[in-house]
């Protein structure tokens, strides 16, 4: 396993995703990857790619530099750059990246689709939204560039933002 932790670093408004935020995630941590994601990690989910396979997930992590993130002792043994989790539930599972030294928190604005990973994108006033979305002229909306789904910071953005306090206790 790693030294090498990411989230440890700034983010920046022209590079919200450094290369210490690349993460790969295994069959198992689907919905941890919606919580990093939400924090402004680049984290693929192995589903999310077809990738089911010890080796595929592994060629993906070297090929794209990502931490892989797995519950798997046998996979993690097999890279120098891998964090091993343990706990089933996806907040004990923030809890044990918290005490690995990882950064969770939410950014100012979303960074990234909690869906698919995609870049979100700021949607102007004068653009239509999904009946779902708030009126962008009212209330600010990001949209992601890759699937169309939209954000803005309501329910589900303060419960995120009460599960990441609670874990800092």
């Amino acid at each position: 396993m790693t030294d090498r932790l990411p989230g440890t670093e700034d983010r920046t408004e022209d590079d919200p995703t450094r290369a210490r935020d690349r993460l790969v995630l295994d069959v198992m941590l689907g919905k941890l990857a919606t919580f990093l994601r939400m924090c402004g990690y680049d984290a693929v989910y192995a589903l999310d790619r077809d990738l089911e396979a010890d080796d595929r997930i592994l060629a993906l992590s070297r090929a794209e530099g990502r931490t892989l993130l797995t519950r798997d002792r046998g996979l993690a043994a097999r890279t120098d750059d891998s964090v091993l989790l343990t706990a089933r539930e996806p907040t004990e599972q923030l809890r044990e990246l918290r005490a690995a030294g990882f950064r969770l928190e939410l950014p100012d604005r979303p960074v990234r689709c909690s869906q698919c990973n995609g870049v979100v994108t700021a949607v102007d006033g004068d653009e239509s939204t999904p009946g779902y979305a708030p009126d962008p002229a009212a209330t600010d909306v990001w949209r992601c560039r890759d699937c169309g789904q939209c954000y803005w910071k309501g329910s589900h953005w303060a419960d995120v933002t009460a599960t990441l306090a609670a874990i800092r206790d």
